[in-house]
Formats: C-alpha cells, sequence, structure tokens
C-alpha cells in the first residue's frame, strides 16, 4: 500500500531459518498502530545470542498497522480496527485488505504465534496472556510464557486469534502496559515470555538454570468495573493488586469533592487494567478485575514477579538499559 503521495509503505518483517528443522513461530506487534511496548520487546527478542542457535523458523513483523504506527493512531486511515478485520479481502477496505495480506504471506505459513498488545490510550494493563485454554496446545503456549496471570479468553469475530485458529495455528496474545508509552517491566516480560515459549516448543536450547519457572494463576473470569457517575476519580488500587469483593477501588466526585461515589470490586480478585486518566464520563472502564482461584498467593507471586523485573534492582547484568 502506499499514501496519498504514492509514497510506498512496507511492512517489516524479517525471517530467521535455524540450520536445523523445527516449528514456525510468528511474533507481532502494533496491529493496533499505538500499542508500541511489542516493537521494543521484538527488537530485544532478535538481539538474544540464543537466536544464532535456533531451531525451526522465527519470523518477526514488529509493525503490523504501518498506518497506525507512523499516525501514532490504534486505527487505520479510514478508522477500521485491524484487529477486528480478519480474515479480510483483497477487493475490501484498506483494513480487510491489509489483514488479507498478512494472513495469507505471514500467518498461514507459521504452526504457532505470539501477538503483541497494549491497554487503549489513557489505559493500562499489567502483564498477562490471553488465550483460549481448552485447546492444549494454545494452552501449553501460554503457561510458557511464564507471566503471572492467564487469562482464558473468548476469541472474538474478525480477530488475528480467530483467523489463526481457523488454520489450525496455535496462538497468544500478551498484554501488557499502556499505548503510545514504553513500560520497562512490561518489556522485560515480554522478552522473557517470547524466549520461554521457544525454549517450549525446542526452538532454543533449554536454560542451564535450577531456577523453578515462576507459578503462573488461570483466571476464567474477569469483569470492568464501569464509573457509576462522571467526575473526577482518585483511583486507589494499583496494577497487580489484590482487592476483595466490595473493596474500594477507586472514589467519584465533582471537581469540589461532593457528590462522592464509590467504585467497588465485584469480587475477589487482582487488578489487570485500570484507566490512568481521571476524568471520566458516567459508564467508562475503571478497573479490570481478574477472578482468580488464589488470590493472596497470587498477589504473594506478582509482587515476587515485579521485584524480579524492577529496574530500579537490577544487579548489572541486564544487557539491555532500563527505559524510563
Amino acid at each position: 500500500p502506499s499514501l496519498y503521495t504514492h509514497t510506498q509503505l512496507e511492512m517489516p518483517v524479517q525471517v530467521i531459518r535455524g540450520k536445523k528443522p523445527g516449528p514456525c513461530l510468528f511474533i507481532s506487534a502494533a496491529i493496533h498502530g499505538d500499542e508500541i511496548n511489542g516493537v521494543e520487546i521484538i527488537r530485544r527478542v532478535l538481539n538474544q545470542k540464543a537466536i544464532n542457535r535456533l531451531r525451526g523458523t522465527l519470523i518477526a513483523v514488529p509493525v503490523v498497522n504501518i498506518f497506525g504506527f507512523i499516525n501514532q493512531s490504534r486505527y487505520l486511515p479510514d478508522r477500521r480496527d485491524l484487529n477486528r478485520s480478519f480474515p479480510g479481502s483483497e477487493s475490501g477496505s484498506l483494513a480487510s485488505r491489509l489483514a488479507q495480506l498478512f494472513l495469507n504471506d505471514v500467518i498461514a505459513n507459521c504452526t504457532h504465534g505470539i501477538d503483541l498488545h497494549t491497554a487503549a490510550v489513557h489505559r493500562e494493563n499489567f502483564p498477562h496472556v490471553r488465550a483460549v485454554m481448552d485447546d492444549e496446545e494454545t494452552k501449553r503456549l501460554a503457561h510458557a510464557f511464564a507471566s503471572p496471570l492467564i487469562l482464558g479468553s473468548e476469541i472474538i469475530d474478525g480477530s488475528l486469534r480467530k483467523a489463526a485458529e481457523a488454520l489450525g495455528i496455535s496462538i497468544i496474545v500478551y498484554e501488557a502496559g499502556e499505548a503510545l508509552r514504553f513500560n520497562e517491566v512490561a518489556i522485560r516480560a515480554g522478552v522473557r515470555g517470547v524466549m520461554s515459549v521457544m525454549r517450549e516448543l525446542d526452538m532454543l536450547p533449554p536454560l542451564k538454570s535450577s531456577r523453578k519457572p515462576p507459578k503462573t494463576f488461570l483466571a476464567l473470569a474477569s469483569s470492568w468495573v464501569r464509573a457509576p457517575q462522571s467526575g473526577i476519580v482518585r483511583l486507589i488500587k494499583p496494577l497487580g493488586s489484590r482487592v476483595k469483593e466490595n473493596e474500594v477501588l477507586g472514589v467519584l466526585a465533582d471537581p469540589f469533592g461532593e457528590a462522592q461515589q464509590e467504585a467497588l470490586a465485584p469480587f475477589d480478585g487482582i487488578v489487570i487494567g485500570k484507566t490512568n486518566l481521571p476524568l471520566v464520563n458516567e459508564g467508562e472502564a475503571l478497573f479490570h478485575v481478574a477472578k482468580v482461584d488464589q488470590p493472596a498467593s497470587a498477589e504473594l507471586h506478582i509482587e515476587r514477579f515485579q521485584n524480579r523485573l524492577d529496574p530500579s534492582l537490577d544487579d548489572g547484568n541486564n544487557s539491555e538499559p532500563a527505559l524510563n
């Protein structure tokens, strides 16, 4: 495709073939053009020395929605969502044509996939994996990624996941961070997760470390807590925190602090998403809470996860400087 000026645009794709046969894994980012954490994750993965010992094929696509990426926008110029346009059509809208091109020329050649995402503008996600947990191969990938939480989620019509599943390709989605912002913990967790999946698929040699992999907790349900009224919200609970049913997550009020209403947790769980914008209208999403069986244990493992990846606690052995 091209711009109005007929300047040609290209979707950046790098294919790395190992010397020995193995699975074909794609890693994609920026299907929503403003979700840039995945771009940095892919850059760091490709710079890992272990990639030189690859078995099989790795296809890296750091920017799928090149139009949205250039314009710092989630959408394509026609305001369509690329991740609602699969499997696409070569004679359809711009989004449909781009979806069809990506699906046929890249995805259809793969056996497995990892699609990297963040939350939307002014929202932030705690690092977690989304996957269909009744498929054994997808379940294996989700656990191998070793994020603190896996959210078992239904596949949305028009999504890349739906199109990949129809082709028999096992795919997981990694969600972490906020649109148009780099988040160092989210990026580090993403790099580790991708490398861990590749080891699980025998595309890379196993680590020599005897350390046990971090425990992963499965959430089979989640719910968005929405603003009961318009106003200015004071957010109380941070991402990754444990909450109890009916616990106060935030307080909404008018500019004078009057007409206060509380946003309450719908059940015991973990906060996996929240708004970062204090100015809200009635009905807007404030917090995303995941329901887990052992919230107290999950809280402990989440704290360990955050400490392990916190750049302020680096031991000096990190090959990449922390981003601020």
